[in-house]
């Protein structure tokens, strides 16, 4: 990965729980947005954007198993201003709502089964192509792989 995509993953990481823009991340690190946000697909796939809501949604989905924190908390902390909204994009990046995510999890986790990690893919889930960026955890949300239909 080119330096000023590292820098731009490490000022997200620092900045995830502020309210981040591509302005303010550009002016922080000097660079031009548009050229900051080529440079950073070119690198890595997905826009700014993209890796920001999917950071987000990582550690959302690491609060709903990890606590008992209820879900409306867990969504206005990940910037989402309803839980409505944030389980539409929730469903769509891990394929279950966040109850059904944490309900299958604690469920499987007593019976000691093993999360399988699948490589992120990108999906169209009517946003308009911004989203799709995935960090599935199946088979956590379904007992079948949702886009290729296979068992695990």
């Amino acid at each position: 990965m080119e330096e000023i995509s590292r820098k731009i993953v490490s000022y997200i990481e620092e900045n995830l729980d502020k309210d981040l823009t591509l302005e303010k991340i550009a002016e922080a690190l000097n660079y031009s947005k548009f050229y900051m946000v080529r440079v950073f697909k070119d690198n890595t796939g997905i826009t700014p954007y993209q890796y920001i809501r999917g950071r987000r949604l990582d550690k959302a989905a690491e609060k709903l198993v990890g606590t008992k924190q209820p879900v409306v908390e867990i969504a206005l902390e990940a910037g989402y201003g309803s839980q409505q909204s944030f389980t539409r994009v929730f469903r769509c990046e891990y394929g279950c709502t966040p109850q059904e995510y944490r309900r299958e999890y604690l469920s499987r986790n007593r019976a000691g089964s093993l999360w399988v990690f699948e490589e992120a893919r990108q999906e169209d889930c009517g946003d308009g192509g911004r989203g799709g960026w995935r960090h599935e955890l199946y088979p956590l949300c379904d007992s079948a792989d949702r886009a290729g239909g296979k068992e695990l």
